[in-house]
């Protein structure tokens, strides 16, 4: 583990991920239950799919042999085959069974010919030439064999993922129990929703914000309120949600401000690895361990909140849970509809809204970007990503966006 202080944010990430390893434990859930739950164990096919040979089009089956490569075939149709109720004959030389999507290919036949291009005339079919060998045809096993891994351990079982499960005849599976997470507010002029605000305070969107990005994620939660900036009830705190969970998720608390106890905290109860990122917003980011608990100390900043989760965190907290690991984020170029000025060597991350404009998909910044402005991410539907190297941008020129679908 590295103990450079101020991380770029691939830094950051690969350090966490370096350090963790995922918890322990699993149960058995019936399919309808395990949506979006890890899978524990790989899931084995146990048997092909599809079983058999069939049609992937209605149409005809016929013997590619009989086709002739430059003029039209005349074949005798001497049945038909459904799906679920097969043709229970060979088909022979000159021969063609009437088939539909689905049903098994009967024998003898190796092709299917769809019925668009066939002209039916009483008991035959004229076939035209320009036909291709084995075509229309799915194959046994094609798309599952028998005793290869039909699902790998990590993998989120998602609506594709319980069909699938479900068209193997598996009931049940297992998958990783759910990771433990307790997170809390903290500050003085924090409040939380149910009382008049007094002066100077605000009230507490961070824990609804985690609350909602941590629900999605599909883990436990401890929702510790909020704490007061004091060191005795910080540390009691800090204490309670390491014994009770696997994660402890805090905001505010860990610049260097008088009031900012976090990271003091954390440093002598356990140990912290690092807590600054080269980024704009979110900065002021910890992460160590209390005891058996890693503690991710986001910022005060409702955005810096949001950016740091979503940039840093995530990928930590997938790691924890057993996930197989995530792709990278897409980051891909577009005009920029509006100048915007950079005046620090950080990745800034500002909250833009792709359009399409004559054909042409563009970026334009979502409002006021500072970091407590909770509502540029709402309107927002992806970030602009301006990397550490990167200058002033013009109008019209390129920046990386990155869609927040998937994401966020």
């Amino acid at each position: 583990m590295t103990k450079k202080n101020t991380l770029n944010v691939a830094e950051a990430r690969q350090a966490m991920l370096d350090a963790l390893t995922p918890v322990t434990g699993w149960e058995a859930l019936p399919i309808r239950r395990a949506l979006d739950r890890i899978l524990y164990r790989d899931v084995t096919a146990p048997f092909d799919v599809p079983a058999h040979d069939n049609s992937a089009m209605d149409g005809y089956a016929v013997r590619f042999g009989d086709l002739s490569a430059g003029s039209e075939t005349r074949l005798n149709i001497v049945g038909t085959a459904y799906a679920g109720n097969a043709f229970s004959g060979l088909v022979g030389k000159g021969q063609a069974v009437r088939i539909m999507t689905g049903a098994m290919l009967p024998r003898g036949a190796d092709t299917v010919v769809v019925q668009e291009v066939v002209r039916v005339d009483g008991d035959a079919i004229i076939v035209p030439p320009g036909q291709e060998a084995e075509q229309n045809v799915r194959r046994a096993g094609e798309d599952l064999a028998r005793g290869k891994p039909a699902l790998l351990a990590g993998k989120r079982l998602g609506p594709a993922e319980i069909g699938l499960l479900a068209s193997l005849g598996i009931g049940e599976v297992a998958v990783r129990r759910r990771l433990r997470v307790a997170f809390f507010s903290t500050g003085d002029e924090v409040a939380s929703i149910g009382r008049p605000l007094a002066p100077g305070e605000i009230y507490d969107s961070n824990r609804y914000t985690l609350f909602g990005a941590l629900t999605r994620l599909g883990v436990d939660l401890i929702d510790m309120g909020v704490v007061r900036d004091d060191p005795a009830a910080l540390e009691q705190a800090l204490k309670d949600a390491a014994a009770q969970a696997d994660v402890i998720l805090t905001s505010g608390g860990v610049s260097v401000g008088d009031a900012d106890y976090i990271r003091e905290l954390t440093s002598r109860l356990g140990n912290i690895e690092f807590w600054k990122l080269n980024i704009k917003p979110g900065r002021p980011m910890a992460f160590g361990r209390i005891g058996d608990a890693w503690l991710f100390g986001l910022p005060g900043n409702p955005v810096a909140v949001m950016v740091t989760f979503y940039q840093v965190v995530l990928d930590a907290l997938c790691k924890l849970m057993g996930c197989a690991p995530l792709p990278e984020r897409p980051l891909f170029k577009v005009p920029c509809a509006s100048a915007i000025t950079k005046s620090q060597a950080r990745r800034e991350f500002m909250r833009g809204v792709l359009f399409l404009d004559d054909d042409v998909w563009k970026v334009r910044l979502a409002g006021n970007q500072g970091s407590g402005i909770l509502s540029s991410m709402s309107s927002a539907n992806c970030f602009v990503v301006l990397p550490e190297t990167s200058s002033d941008v013009a109008a019209g020129d390129l920046v990386y966006v990155q869609p927040f679908d998937g994401l966020i």
